[in-house]
């Protein structure tokens, strides 16, 4: 045993050389692509500029210490300090932030972020057996020791001040104040859910509808008791097509299987599998929100523009699509300026399309023209995005961008809103924990108040749908009803807040 211990801090050398010639080489190769995702980490945003060029050359730094004889031990001591430096960003990763950015690269594109953080682990503890090694027979085994713990402790340091110091830089006090309403929701029920992956397709007579982004096929019925969920496969009469976003909608009697990448329509009557093809080739659209049985309100990318546009599909005329042009306000790009959730009404007949990276949201009637322009509370008029084209000609953001409004959900006159901005004076430490929905007036420039909605099992509200008696959340792997104080949302008064200047 003893004469392999010399041999551990040459294996763990020849490790890490390869490991970081390896990433820093891929890092070379794509740096482009690099650059635009450690810009989007929720944790580098502020300063992606000079660490994408940082990393690669520490990385490089390293592997020259570690090939010469005389700076090994120096160069094990950088490798404890960068393995654990990644490691604690991992960790804040999966622990604080909330979404999760793409992958680093390299052989680490191969693994999931807990198996990465797992890898990372393992990194550094070979990393601490090759310098306890290296040292074993010394004298001055208490300096290694102390060289040891001083470095896991500044790098880990480093990268916790440096989420610290980009979050408050990305994410500033915004100039509005919230009217917080006094309990406005209770919870009623719980109903545990087999997986993560579930969306609300709508609501009829009392029931809810959840579509899941893993099984496109099936339709889950959830019944007013609120009891064992009962699914359904649909079987549309068409399948030779390659889809690739299939969803439900559920609207009066009928339910609708879509899939705009085709593009292709399937209508149903709610507990009958048979699902018939309505509209194929129209119109290729992302998104789709119904108004009736033959009437859907679209979201298009322009073939001539590249920008997104909003339009109106009816299946009774001639031609069937006609777009509604300049009801998008293009600002920098048209596409992620004017990125947002479409939205029908069934109560009040409008169409809603609210913007992501800015505070304003669009009225429609059901003949998609625009109706009014109204603004949310906060202060974000002009979207903070900053598109770039690679190489390649696909566009992504050059950094995360600000986001202001997460999703929508209404009922009659009032909007539901799931904010990602802070007001003044509210505690951070209740946005750990729990998410905030605004609530606006569709009919008039109105803000009618705010209330969290507690986070569940550490997992916040993904999203949420409201109807006359019950407000119900997607919350991790559970879906929870609330009910009102009172019968119905006529309860959430009106208030003032500041930044509400109608357009």
């Amino acid at each position: 045993m003893k004469k392999l211990i010399p041999l551990v801090p040459t294996a763990v050398t020849y490790f890490f050389v390869l490991l970081f010639i390896y990433a820093s080489v891929n890092k070379i190769l794509d740096f482009e692509n690099f650059q635009v995702q450690i810009a989007q980490s929720p944790l580098l945003t502020a300063y992606a500029g000079p660490i994408s060029y940082l990393v690669i050359v520490v990385e490089l730094l390293i592997v020259t210490l570690l090939l010469i004889r005389s700076t090994r031990s120096l160069g094990l001591l950088f490798s404890l300090g960068i393995m654990m430096s990644f490691t604690v960003y991992i960790y804040l990763i999966l622990h604080y932030s909330e979404s999760i950015p793409c992958s680093c690269g390299g052989i680490l594109e191969k693994m999931d972020w807990k198996e990465h953080l797992l890898f990372n682990i393992a990194c550094v503890v070979l990393a601490v057996i090759a310098l306890l090694c290296i040292y074993c027979k010394r004298r001055y085994r208490r300096k290694v020791y102390l060289q040891i713990a001083l470095m896991i402790f500044i790098s880990s340091l480093l990268v916790i001040l440096l989420y610290i110091s980009s979050e408050n830089t990305v994410r500033k006090e915004n100039n509005f104040t919230r009217r917080f309403l006094a309990h406005p929701i209770i919870q009623d029920k719980v109903l545990d859910l087999d997986n993560e992956h579930y969306y609300f397709a709508g609501n009829s007579r009392g029931k809810v509808f959840l579509g899941n982004a893993s099984f496109p096929l099936l339709l889950t019925t959830i019944e007013r008791a609120f009891k064992t969920p009962e699914s359904q496969r649909i079987h549309p009469d068409r399948t030779d097509f390659n889809y690739t976003n299939l969803q439900f909608k559920v609207s009066g009697p009928y339910y609708y299987l879509y899939d705009g990448s085709v593009p292709i329509i399937y209508r149903g009557k709610i507990k009958d599998s048979s699902a018939h093809t309505i509209s194929y080739n129209e119109v290729y659209f992302n998104q789709l929100a119904v108004i009736d049985s033959s009437h859907f309100a679209l979201r298009i990318r322009s073939s001539e523009t590249g920008e997104y546009e909003l339009g109106l599909l009816a299946l009774n005329k001639h031609p069937k699509f006609s777009l509604s042009e300049k009801l998008l306000q293009k600002q920098i790009d048209g596409i992620f300026d004017a990125d947002g959730q479409l939205a029908a009404d069934q109560k009040s007949g409008n169409i809603i399309y609210m913007y992501s990276y800015r505070n304003q949201f669009l009225i429609m009637n059901n003949g998609m023209q625009l109706k009014d322009k109204m603004k949310t509370i906060d202060t974000i008029s002009k979207a903070q995005v900053e598109p770039v084209k690679l190489s390649d000609g696909t566009m992504k953001l050059k950094s995360r961008p600000l986001k202001v409004n997460s999703a929508i959900t209404t009922n009659g006159p009032f909007l539901f809103n799931q904010s990602h901005l802070m007001g003044k004076h509210e505690p951070k430490e209740r946005w750990k924990n729990a998410t905030v929905i605004d609530i606006y007036r569709t009919d008039r420039q109105e803000y009618a108040g705010s209330f969290y909605i507690d986070h569940i099992d550490h997992k916040p509200v993904s999203q949420i749908m409201v109807t006359d008696q019950y407000l119900y959340a997607l919350t991790g792997k559970k879906l929870v009803r609330y009910r009102y104080r009172t019968s119905n949302v006529k309860y959430f008064t009106t208030g003032e807040a500041e930044n509400l200047n109608k357009e």
